[in-house]
């Protein structure tokens, strides 16, 4: 079975349903958990890499001290055309090691499920295309990428957050939302947090609810595509 390196940068912020989407593709998940102290590889001796978000900047390396080495595999990858897939703190950190900006608490907060965009370049994306022109995602990020890679072709999008998704080459995605993370998932937010931001839980999570009979299943598929990119599969 095809083996797909997972990192895990937040303990809360495991691989959800994506983890068991891509099992049930065919491909084996070894999931490290960098928050936990668990010690990343040097080099990526998998076909493939998902980093997890977290509450940290791609660079932050004083407070998450895996960061530098979670950049090297993402290099590492970007230069063999190894499959990456990067989820929020992930898709930053992708966006930033291949030539693109990410800023701190940059425009308007999105936290919980939020509507996006295909964008018209996603039409022949081998995961993004064919999706619904509009479809919702959990998120929970302050932080934005400001600036995408050169070349890098855009995706997806939303009314507050312009970079939702993008691919860096052939093979390597960053999504801003978290298509991991099911309605269940809120439940352990912080409804002080939420307060903070004018939102209340209980509302957050009945919106999640709501959307994701339409969603998963959207979410599901691009699970799919991309574990026959890794296994090669038709």
């Amino acid at each position: 079975m095809a083996g797909v390196l997972m990192v895990q940068s937040a303990a809360r912020g495991g691989p959800g349903r994506l983890g068991r989407w891509l099992a049930a593709d065919g491909l084996t998940c070894d999931v490290v958990r960098a928050c936990d102290g668990d010690e990343l590889p040097t080099g990526l001796r998998h076909e493939a890499l998902v980093v997890l978000g977290g509450g940290y900047l791609p660079d932050e390396d004083a407070r998450a001290p895996w960061l530098p080495r979670t950049r090297a595999l993402v290099a590492e990858a970007l230069t063999a055309g190894t499959p990456v897939l990067g989820i929020c703190l992930g898709g930053q950190l992708l966006a930033q090691v291949a030539g693109g900006e990410v800023a701190a608490r940059h425009g308007r907060p999105e936290i919980g499920s939020t509507e996006l965009t295909v964008r018209p370049e996603a039409a022949t994306d081998p995961l993004f295309g064919r999706l619904p022109g509009r479809v919702t995602a959990i998120e929970h990020h302050v932080d934005a990428v400001t600036r995408l890679p050169p070349e890098a072709v855009w995706l997806m999008e939303s009314a507050h957050c312009p970079y939702q998704a993008f691919r860096v080459g052939r093979r390597a995605w960053g999504v801003q939302f978290h298509p991991e993370a099911d309605p269940e998932r809120l439940r352990a937010w912080d409804p002080d947090a939420l307060a903070a931001h004018g939102l209340d839980h209980a509302a957050v999570h009945r919106r999640a609810l709501r959307d994701d009979p339409v969603a998963a299943p959207v979410w599901r598929a691009l699970a799919r595509r991309f574990a026959r990119l890794v296994t090669g599969t038709p």
